[in-house]
């Protein structure tokens, strides 16, 4: 709904800042914006020329019969064609040019701008309005690069130059010509007006279209399973009526302003008709002087009719960049300190020294949670859902940042470090696993070049990730579809253990990383993680007690606070949170058999 409203949103249909801005990415490129003005200059001179040498033609030759000057004109008038076609090809090549050339740094710079957005933009921003900003926005940015900013020049410049042709033949009938201009001017009011408005219905309905298709593709699933797709067609198939109706209304105004132009043209050339009839009765004017006018007036209405349409692209640009702008002006980001502490040696020492966190002002998830863990020592965090696990590590590694307190890695406060710096010495298996389009060895180094091919197999070997791999038609070739649709959930997590692992890194955090595997998979991974944890500081987070045993300390989290402290045999002995939530799993027969 956000994102709807959002869209519903036009804002004006020239403005100048925003233009300012958009003129901005023109600028490495002047030298294409300079060939492309001088190539519309050129087209402009040479459409008018035509019926000039018409009028040359009709008055000087034919009407002498000059069969000889005849031919020169229509020798010129030839030349006059294959040279504004060949100009018209480089105009057109220069501006579409230049039009993906921007298009290509403003994609680049929003996709820049998204991956330093912190989680928290995310959490609030549906997916599908960000996609919608780097992809359908920024092509409306394209049609007025390539199609309007640069040969809005060509339209103006042809109508200066029309009119220099006629004022310098007759300036009465020029007058004559213009009587419709005022007609002109108030229908294209209208028009800019009522489109306007059925514009903004249009990309309403549009929005509502987009966020109705995401949503039910994304939960295909279920609606299948309920058998809801007779209902969810008959939604889709209103909201879609509704889009399209809106756009038929569009469509008549188009259909009306477009013959009423031309309505106008045929009222010119009537009213240039009977007024030049008089005049060539009484010896003032030739055939040669009325048929240019008529040429012209013809050429004149083409250039009014493309201006109305430039509006409709400028207007369309406008609300685009306006959205993309907000978008490049969102400062939702974890700043990096002005000058960062340089980590050396990881030890791996965490420290949390009475830390606040909340998502949402005064809202608070973590209140006053204190706790160190010792270099190489693995600890695990337990506690209801909401008891503030996750949140742990989500402030750990700054996709969030704290209120009060500090958190410290080897006695450095980590809003001291550079993120990136932080970050690569910690690597983190979460429980749902995300896997990019690619091949099963691209999803195990994400692309780093100093990962070599052997730290991938021997990464896959340890977790145990190999055994399936190698019976795959093309093993670590293995083509990955979107989200590792053709793979199971224990292969995707197996992989994910390799990916984690082929980082080598001091910091490992397993966020409820067995939770979606099967027990055999999970034994599996048992083996692995006892080997994984050895030399490097651990952070485990399980609903499974069972898995976190043999933890140094684990940490009983509930509503944001920590409660106890202790490892497996003490915090059992203590008969508290810890003790009720292992009775929960294992009944009455499980304490006894610890006991």
């Amino acid at each position: 709904m956000a994102e709807q409203r959002e869209d519903e949103i036009l804002g004006k249909a020239y403005d100048s800042k925003l233009m300012k801005r958009l003129l901005v990415y023109i600028k490495p490129y002047k030298m294409y914006v300079i060939a492309a003005i001088l190539f519309n200059i050129l087209v402009a001179a040479l459409g008018p020329l035509r019926p000039y040498l018409s009028k040359v033609a009709i008055d000087d030759y034919i009407m002498h019969k000059d069969y000889n000057g005849l031919l020169l004109i229509v020798g010129i008038l030839f030349a006059s064609l294959v040279i504004q076609a060949v100009v018209q090809y480089y105009l057109t090549y220069f501006t579409e040019l230049m039009g993906q050339k921007i298009i290509y740094d403003i994609r680049i710079q929003l996709f820049s701008r998204v991956q330093k957005l912190a989680l928290k933009y995310f959490d609030r921003t549906p997916v599908g309005r960000t996609v919608t900003r780097v992809t359908n926005d920024v092509d409306a940015l394209n049609e007025m690069f390539s199609s309007g900013v640069i040969t809005v020049f060509s339209d103006i410049f042809m109508l200066v130059f029309i009119f220099i042709f006629m004022f310098s033949m007759s300036w009465q009938l020029t007058l004559v010509t213009l009587a419709v201009i005022p007609l002109l001017f108030y229908a294209t009011f209208l028009f800019r007006k009522k489109v306007r408005e059925e514009y903004r219905n249009v990309r309403t309905h549009l929005a509502r279209l987009n966020s109705y298709m995401q949503e039910h593709v994304t939960g295909m699933n279920v609606v299948q399973m309920f058998a809801k797709e007779k209902q969810e067609l008959e939604k889709f198939s209103s909201i879609n009526d509704d889009f399209k109706n809106a756009n038929i209304r569009s469509v008549f105004y188009y259909a009306i302003f477009f013959p009423f132009v031309e309505l106008l043209s045929a009222v010119s050339i009537s009213l240039v008709i009977w007024y030049a009839s008089g005049e060539i009765i009484q010896g003032i004017l030739t055939f040669g002087v009325l048929t240019a006018f008529l040429q012209y007036i013809e050429m004149f209405w083409r250039p009014v009719r493309d201006l109305s349409e430039k509006y409709d692209i400028l207007q369309r640009a406008m609300a685009a960049s306006e959205r993309i702008f907000n978008l490049l002006d969102d400062n939702t980001m974890i700043k990096n300190p002005d000058t960062p502490v340089i980590l050396q040696k990881v030890r791996g020492e965490i420290e949390f020294n009475n830390v606040w966190f909340a998502y949402n002002p005064g809202e608070y998830v973590l209140k006053n949670v204190s706790f160190k863990i010792n270099p190489g020592e693995t600890i695990a965090i337990v506690g209801a859902t909401g008891a503030g696990k996750t949140s742990i590590v989500n402030i750990l590694t700054r996709f969030y940042d704290i209120e009060k307190g500090n958190i410290t890695l080897d006695g450095i406060d980590i809003r001291n470090l550079n993120k990136r710096d932080l970050r690569k010495h910690i690597s983190m298996v979460l429980q749902d696993v995300f896997l990019f389009s690619g091949t099963i060895k691209s999803n195990i180094s994400l692309g780093n070049s100093d990962i070599s091919d052997q730290q991938i197999y021997e990464a896959a070997r340890t977790v145990g990730a190999d055994k399936f791999i190698l019976n795959l038609p093309n093993k670590f070739d293995e083509e990955v579809k979107e989200k590792g649709a053709t793979l199971s959930v224990g292969q995707r997590q197996l992989i994910s253990f390799a990916r984690a692992l082929a980082y080598n890194p001091q910091i490992l955090i397993l966020d409820e990383a067995t939770s979606s595997v099967d027990t055999e998979t999970e034994q599996l991974i048992q083996n692995a993680i006892e080997k994984l944890l050895v030399g490097r500081t651990s952070i485990v987070i399980a609903h499974r007690l069972s898995t976190i045993q043999n933890a140094d300390k684990i940490l009983v989290m509930h509503k944001g606070e920590l409660k106890e402290t202790g490892n497996h045999q003490e915090l059992l002995a203590k008969r508290g949170i810890y003790y009720r939530l292992y009775e929960l799993q294992y009944k009455d027969q499980e304490i006894t058999k610890t006991a």
